[in-house]
């Protein structure tokens, strides 16, 4: 009975928008609270002599934890669920997400890592592919190591149960989310999953998509601040971005002159001389051709060479951003992923880079307009950087992790 109620009530808060309109979604806090207090009351009056069974204080828990909010009293109620009963799986993903809400990303952490080596479970494997995304690193290759990690978990999550939207909005491409937004009508109204999604998009250069997935998720939660802040850290990056390629980093025309003409062939390294590898490991030698003559895509059997006339950093140190330009053409902005947080290129640099991959971008949102082209490089290992390629400690190390799976 107790869990009847318990999974009326977050029903009642995952399908709220099947019965609201997105214009109620500022009500729906207060809405979750009134069903959250009706569902403890009915909860009381049935749980006469069974109020110390860890299922029960999982449970009740469980119904304090429906809300976006962080309650005390369900973590002193999940702690004493796990401890009476420490296989209890959706204890511990319960008090993962009360953590969460606590913002103590660390401790969320553990108990969703605990949980799963209990058993391999879809929750754990979701929860855990979104947390890895927000814990502090240090440094960039132990930030890149925790994407990585959370793609992996998601991925697992997916195998799990192929039906289920929240997985896939946890980390898998959001081609597939798009999809799985048909067939999990939970998943399409759940603000959380919007901005993870919206995430997923910004690490695929799409723009715009992130900027409506932002925008989307603060709709859903007015309260929410996050998706508005990372909206606006987005369009500022867009803003500074588009203003530095027009500008060409502000460099004067005499110092730009000057820097382009000491460009050489020396500085295509072993992409001038014959000794770069293709991915299918055949060594060749790469034409030269200017920027403004790529295609969109991959520009196979081709290399291009240009200074270095800035550098941009956004909040999570990925991508490494930086202009570049070779000629009176325009600037084009180089994205560089998976590289350690030491790393970098300074302005007067030569920069060659073989077979490059071209995106051009034309963003539209709420009114504003951003137009540019983008060089996206996976390492910066395929850089040549002053003639010479960077050196392997450049490139973010990654892990990869395996969960036991109970019978």
């Amino acid at each position: 009975m107790f869990k009847e109620l318990v999974d009326q009530l977050y029903s009642f808060r995952d399908r709220y928008f099947d019965t609201h309109s997105v214009a109620d979604a500022g009500r729906k806090p207060q809405d979750v609270r009134e069903e959250m207090e009706k569902t403890l009351r009915q909860m009381e009056e049935i749980m006469g002599s069974v109020q110390g069974k860890a299922q029960v204080l999982m449970l009740t828990g469980k119904a304090l934890n429906v809300t976006p909010d962080y309650s005390l009293r369900a973590e002193e109620l999940l702690s004493k669920a796990v401890k009476l009963e420490p296989e209890l799986v959706e204890a511990w993903n319960q008090l993962g997400e009360v953590y969460w809400k606590k913002g103590d990303v660390a401790a969320a952490h553990t108990c969703f890592s605990g949980a799963l080596t209990h058993c391999k479970n879809k929750v754990s494997l979701q929860n855990l592919s979104m947390v890895l995304r927000q814990l502090r690193t240090d440094t960039g290759d132990e930030h890149s190591r925790c994407v990585m990690d959370s793609v992996l978990q998601a991925k697992l999550a997916v195998q799990m149960d192929v039906h289920d939207g929240r997985s896939c909005f946890s980390g898998d491409s959001p081609s597939v989310q798009i999809a799985y937004e048909k067939v999990d009508s939970t998943a399409s109204t759940n603000p959380d999953l919007h901005l993870n999604r919206a995430t997923l998009h910004k690490y695929e250069e799409s723009y715009g998509e992130a900027l409506d997935g932002f925008s989307r998720a603060a709709a859903l939660d007015p309260g929410w601040p996050e998706p508005q802040q990372r909206e606006q850290q987005l369009l500022e990056f867009l803003e500074r971005l588009t203003s530095l390629l027009e500008s060409k980093g502000k460099v004067k025309t005499k110092k730009l002159q000057s820097m382009l003409g000491s460009l050489r062939p020396a500085h295509l390294g072993p992409c001038g001389d014959g000794r770069y590898q293709s991915a299918s490991g055949q060594k060749m030698r790469l034409e030269l051709k200017p920027l403004s003559a790529l295609q969109p895509g991959v520009n196979g059997g081709v290399v291009v060479l240009g200074k270095v006339v800035f550098s941009l950093t956004t909040e999570e140190k990925v991508p490494f951003t930086f202009g570049l330009v070779d000629s009176d053409g325009p600037c084009f902005a180089v994205m560089v992923y998976n590289i350690v947080q030491s790393w970098g290129v300074l302005i007067g640099d030569s920069v060659a880079i073989p077979e490059p991959s071209l995106r051009l971008h034309r963003i539209q949102h709420k009114g504003k307009d951003y137009s540019f082209c983008s060089v996206r490089v996976e390492t910066p290992l395929l850089l040549v950087v002053n003639g010479k390629p960077p050196g392997s400690s450049s490139q973010a190390a990654a892990t990869v992790a395996s969960r036991p799976q109970c019978e």
